[in-house]
């Protein structure tokens, strides 16, 4: 389940837009990516929706829970690529 927070800056304060490189960047609260265990490096999605935009966590992916997902109905054929060449073996 994802979560959407809405970010309000309470008690007067701001937050700025502000260079970074040639992007723009904002700072997110201490809270909030203690919140969403986000860390310096952390991948994220960004979005504009109904003119706002929306930074979400990237889902993390593991191997084992994509693996048990993995049936007998979504499994693809094998496919062959052709005759080995160069260095391949087979």
């Amino acid at each position: 389940m994802r979560k959407v927070y809405t970010l309000y800056i309470l008690c007067g304060m701001e937050a700025k837009i502000q260079k970074w490189g040639n992007s723009l960047g904002v700072r997110i609260p201490a809270a909030i990516t203690k919140e969403l265990s986000l860390k310096n490096g952390s991948p994220v999605e960004i979005e504009v929706e109904m003119n706002r935009i929306v930074i979400r966590p990237k889902e993390k992916y593991d191997l084992d829970t994509m693996l048990r997902e993995i049936t007998d109905s979504n499994v693809h054929a094998e496919f062959d690529f052709g005759a080995a060449e160069g260095k391949e073996a087979w």
